[in-house]
């Protein structure tokens, strides 16, 4: 019995063939098995060979009268293909369609189809540039051949190819067959071969005529079947953006065009990037391809660099012909963010705001060592240089906003619409405990707030490490921050940990507050030891309180436990309600938004903005504007780490941001850390599914045919041979294979 295989280069042809006689040798037969080699390029046609008998085998020749037919690629599938296949022959092919549909071309030889290709994608068998399906289809003609399955995985056992057995075990069940019809053949007559030979021979030089010699160059032919093209990816640093920026075209920009460049990219999102730059927590960073390899990439160190160093803010708004006038309610990082979207598209805007200075809890919230009063009230003036109208100090309760709703064509609402979790524990009213919000609101007040003793800091979020870093600067002569969790379970921003601890502060794990004791005034708190059990809806492994317990003394106690949704809405006009992140009166919606605290309650500054955006562009949509609100995207589409080809790259240490020294730091509220040195950060970043022209391609296509032309490329298909190695060896992913 004599079988021959046609595929193509990376599909495993020769191995496929191997594999058919590994079957029949461990059933006792004869075999011999092998390739055309030369040919064997990624992408072109190649034949392999198969022969089982019951006596030795001693034909070396190739087989040109096979009993049966393997076609690993359909667009192979010619007359050229089939030549020689015994009258009543199997032809088993791998394509999507019925054999049916392969018409009556095929009708003297037994016909059976199966998708292995698809079979073998679904198992991940292969590369992104090439699925290998030798292993899959050998599955279907098993069966074709009526040999039980257990004999192929046993053969698979053998060969060390157990994990492909079950794409082989898929495709015995998915093969569809029909069986062979007798017709009378017709062979191509002697004159037509004979014409086509002449023919080829046309437009041949004579030898003395040849003066140069030109690359041989051979046309794509029927060689391919997929081409590659260049594309652009979603980066996980951008998915993970809650604000919408555009982390990589920032830093990328950064690195190769300055500071000024790179202010530009952030000015299309985000107007608080002095802000952010060193308050955000960053996802960004968590999301970081680079984060496993060497450190993820210093993003917020990179982003604050920029603001200090070039004008984030656009120069001027667009010129719109209908402006339209819109109320913006709440002066905080989310009310900022849609005045700051509305008047660069040239609305008129209105932004009120509770407070006598806009900012928000920025400006209440926020110590001033982590963020200067100076840059807030930069890039606050960057807003309203826009033409923002700024009432501040302007209380809107729920007659008031009302009658917003009835003077602008559509209303923002940003307001702030969270309480501090209390601290349920015998105790919690005695003199000297302080929730963490008005601790630091007096802070930045600038009231002169004086602390003495041990002060013990509830909590492990910002606010908490906040509370403890500026209880040191208020007078406190030693400072503990007590948290229920481990430290791998903090929210904090591990870096502002780091500076706590550096400072002094000692950090004490593990441990739950279950009373605070005192006579009129705090004088210790006890605690109990937990322990952590299963992860609870956040993701984070829930603490389990034990009997085991320990008083701690202290002078004072700062509660910062976090805030949770405010139950009073009296604000609101009574026969309004909230849906969707809109406002609804009955069944009619009001053009009325929703951003910040409001929208989704997730808290940072970066949420806020994000929020701020999308209630913007609603807002606009719904007063016809074209306008395409933001959306976060979906991570589960960015690059992952496991499309980088790692080894294209260098292990470079992260960049460390310089303080000033711990022990002069905590006499004075001014700013603690100086930031970044230098922009060389940005280097680091392996620019995710963006091509950056390092020309990678160009030197590892086999054909040549990569050309760049400044700052583009561009294939000559007429010579690409659809291989896929630029596609496999493209470092950051920007390049797939698309079917023809």
């Amino acid at each position: 019995m004599e079988i021959r295989v046609h595929g193509r280069g990376g599909q495993g042809g020769v191995t496929c063939a191997k594999i058919i006689a590994a079957v029949y040798s461990r059933l006792g037969k004869s075999v011999q098995s092998f390739g055309d080699y030369a040919g064997e390029r990624s992408g072109a046609p190649v034949r392999a060979y198969t022969r089982i008998g019951d006596e030795p085998i001693t034909n070396r020749n190739k087989v040109y009268r096979p009993n049966h037919l393997l076609v690993l690629d359909p667009t192979l599938l010619g007359d050229d293909t089939v030549s020689g296949l015994l009258e009543g022959g199997t032809l088993l092919v791998n394509t999507t369609v019925p054999p049916d549909a392969l018409g009556d071309r095929f009708i003297t030889y037994r016909v059976a189809t199966v998708d292995a290709t698809e079979i073998a994608r679904r198992h991940g068998i292969g590369t992104r540039s090439v699925v290998i399906v030798n292993t899959t289809i050998a599955g279907a003609f098993v069966r074709m051949l009526g040999l039980p399955l257990d004999v192929l995985e046993k053969t698979y056992d053998h060969l060390g190819l157990r994990s492909n057995f079950a794409a082989a075990s898929e495709a015995y069940l998915a093969v569809r067959v029909r069986e062979a019809r007798k017709t009378p053949a017709r062979a191509t007559p002697i004159a037509d071969v004979v014409a086509k030979s002449l023919a080829s021979r046309n437009g041949v030089l004579p030898l003395t005529e040849h003066v140069e010699g030109p690359p041989t160059r051979l046309e794509t032919g029927s060689w391919r079947t997929q081409k590659p093209r260049y594309v652009h990816r979603l980066a996980p640093c951008n998915a993970w953006c809650p604000a919408g920026v555009d982390v990589i075209g920032f830093v990328e920009t950064l690195a190769r065009k300055g500071e000024a460049a790179a202010a530009a990219v952030l000015a299309r999102t985000n107007p608080l990037a002095g802000v952010c730059g060193r308050l955000c927590p960053a996802p960004c960073m968590e999301g970081c391809n680079r984060r496993e390899y060497d450190g993820a990439v210093k993003i917020r160190g990179l982003e604050r660099w920029i603001a200090d160093h070039a004008t984030v803010a656009p120069v001027r708004p667009e010129t719109n012909p209908k402006p339209r006038r819109i109320a913006v309610v709440g002066g905080g990082p989310g009310g900022l963010s849609a005045a700051y979207t509305l008047s660069r598209k040239g609305h008129r805007v209105t932004l009120f705001a509770a407070e006598r200075a806009l900012g928000g809890m920025l400006l209440t919230d926020v110590p001033s060592f982590r963020l200067p009063r100076e840059i807030l009230e930069r890039e606050v003036a960057g807003i309203v240089d826009l033409g923002v109208e700024v009432r501040c100090a302007e209380e809107i309760d729920a007659v008031r906003l009302e009658e917003l709703s009835r003077e602008f064509e559509a209303v923002v609402l940003a307001r702030g619409q969270s309480q501090p979790r209390t601290l349920n524990v015998p105790g919690a009213s005695l003199t000297g405990v302080e929730d963490s919000a008005r601790f630091l609101r007096r802070v930045n007040a600038g009231v002169d707030v004086k602390l003495a003793g041990h002060v013990i800091v509830l909590g492990g979020g910002t606010a908490a490490v906040d509370s403890a870093r500026a209880a040191l600067r208020a007078g406190a002569l030693r400072v503990t921050l007590a948290y229920r969790r481990s430290g791998p379970e903090m929210p904090a921003i591990p870096e502002d940990v780091d500076a706590a601890r550096d400072e002094g502060v000692e950090i004490l794990y593990e441990s739950q507050p279950v009373a605070i004791y005192g006579a009129g005034r705090v004088r210790g708190v006890e605690f109990a030891k937990v322990f952590l059990g299963a992860p609870d809806e956040t993701g984070r492994r829930r603490p389990v309180v034990t009997d085991r317990r320990v008083l701690v003394d202290a002078d004072g106690v700062i509660v910062a436990l976090g805030s949770v949704p405010a139950e009073n809405r009296s604000w609101l006009p009574q026969e309004w309600e909230i849906r969707d992140g809109r406002v609804f009166q009955g069944e009619r919606a009001l053009n009325v938004h929703l951003a910040g605290d409001l929208a989704r309650g997730e808290g940072s500054v970066a949420h806020a903005i994000g929020d701020g955006r999308r209630a913007a562009g609603l807002a606009l949509q719904s007063l016809g504007v074209d306008a395409k609100p933001f959306e976060r995207p979906d991570r589960k589409t960015a690059v992952p780490v496991t499309d980088i080809r790692l080894d294209h790259f260098v292990r470079i240490a992260r960049a460390r941001e310089s303080f000033e020294p711990a022990a002069t730091r905590v006499r004075h509220f001014g700013e603690a850390s100086h930031g970044l040195d230098d922009a060389l950060e940005a280097h680091r970043c392996f620019s995710c599914g963006t091509c950056t022209r390092c020309d990678t391609c160009l030197v590892y296509c086999p054909e040549g045919i990569v050309r760049r032309r400044g700052q583009a490329y561009s294939i000559d298909y007429a010579y690409c041979k659809g291989c896929g190695v630029c596609v496999t060896e493209c470092p950051r992913n920007a390049m797939e294979m698309v079917q023809e």
